[in-house]
């Protein structure tokens, strides 16, 4: 890797490691000492670097560095001495003694403890997600503003405010215990949704970003599966979605960063690898009686990976729409549950029930009742589509839909 590229990937990668070990050994309440510690070790690097070259370790390298720098921070304030808990405390003796642990092992459970604690229902799933993204990945304030849509003083904002409720509220940052992790497994589990569907549903034109997100929502859910006590059915379901998702990234946008509809989709895009992976975890969801939200998504995210277009396919989907909206009901997927009634059993009755859902507000209402009409007619097909149109606050979404208006057959 370029030697100018190299400290950004690892401010990536090794800043979210370092602040959630030093977050675990120092509580919720010094979040911003681990913090500024890390972003102190990686000033250091860039100068030390600049003058004398990148060392053969860089990894081991920053690991020393920050070891270093806590030691030296803790015999340099006795605010550690006075007001962390007894286990945690060091006097300025024992701070010789301290070896940070920077194994693979104790930064995968510190991530897992950081992770129930940011997800934490005192925030909202917006600050939920924008904390994920800063501590648990290494995301800037200006980063998150980007994948937002907003600016960064927003986002600085919601950093503060969220850390606050969190230090008010004295939440420990600790491995969960078994009775935890049923309790609020599906809070982290909406967090790590919310955090892919960021990246994927997107309005940013930036696709490096947006599939930075969605990776690294992806690489949580992993470590969840990989610790045996939070590796249960439905994060399996999730990460299963996940990669079905995932799998037809590159063929949603084209080279300009407009989508591309599904039925127009170029299927040799698909990542088979991922299909694959998918297809392995949900399988692994299959045991036990639960059946949640995320089962039932990735049942229909695996139906939209089979390329060939057939009754039983469509069957499947409307099938598990059904279920899904019986479990949870949602606007967007009673939309989606019309689009599959229309491939299963015909447009005719697909309009009847997609104009019973009367969502007047909604852009993606009248772009489906557009594409039912196309062809049935092509009249009212062109007014549902412009006022879609209309309604989008969308860039992507208006330029997808005026290339659907120019290509719409004239009525007749």
């Amino acid at each position: 890797m370029d030697d100018n590229a190299l400290i950004p990937h690892l401010f990536r990668t090794e800043y979210r490691n370092i602040v959630s070990v030093l977050s675990y050994l120092f509580g919720i309440q010094h979040i911003e000492v681990a913090e500024d510690l890390v972003s102190d070790t990686f000033l250091t690097a860039t100068e030390h670097w600049s003058l004398h070259g990148v060392p053969d370790n860089p990894t081991a390298w920053l690991y020393t560095v920050a070891k270093n720098k806590t030691r030296n921070y803790l015999k340099r304030n006795t605010l550690f001495e006075q007001r962390l808990s007894p286990e945690l405390r060091y006097t300025a003796e024992k701070a010789e003694e301290l070896d940070l642990d920077l194994s693979v092992k104790n930064i995968a459970d510190s991530q897992l403890a950081m992770m129930f604690t940011i997800c934490n229902p005192v925030n909202s799933g917006e600050s939920q997600v924008a904390l994920a993204l800063n501590l648990l990945c290494g995301f800037g304030t200006q980063e998150i503003a980007d994948a937002f849509l907003t600016n960064k003083e927003v986002i600085y904002k919601r950093l503060s405010r969220a850390k606050e409720k969190l230090k008010e509220a004295n939440i420990r940052i600790e491995q969960p215990t078994l009775t935890e992790i049923n309790a609020r497994l599906s809070t982290v589990l909406t967090t790590l949704y919310l955090l892919f569907s960021e990246g994927y549903y997107s309005t940013s034109q930036n696709t490096t970003l947006r599939k930075g997100l969605c990776a690294e929502a992806m690489r949580l859910c992993a470590l969840l599966i990989d610790n045996a006590i939070t590796n249960k059915p439905p994060v399996n379901a999730l990460l299963a979605l996940m990669c079905f998702h995932a799998s037809r990234f590159d063929a949603r946008v084209d080279e300009h960063g407009d989508s591309i509809l599904y039925q127009d989709q170029d299927v040799t895009l698909w990542n088979r690898e991922l299909i694959d992976r998918g297809t392995y975890f949900l399988n692994a969801a299959s045991t036990g009686t639960e059946v949640t939200r995320y089962h039932l998504e990735a049942g229909i995210a695996y139906w939209h990976t089979q390329r060939e277009d057939t009754a039983e396919k469509w069957e499947n989907i409307l099938s598990l729409y059904n279920d899904l909206l019986i479990l949870e009901y949602s606007p967007i997927a009673a939309l989606n549950r019309t689009f599959a009634l229309s491939k299963a059993h015909g447009k005719e009755v697909a309009i009847v029930e997609a104009e019973k859902l009367k969502l007047t507000t909604n852009p993606f209402y009248y772009s489906l009742l557009g594409n039912l009409y196309t062809g049935i007619d092509n009249g009212l097909a062109l007014q549902h589509f412009e006022k879609a149109a209309s309604l989008s606050t969308s860039v992507a979404d208006k330029a997808t839909l005026q290339r659907t208006i120019a290509r719409l057959p004239e009525s007749q």
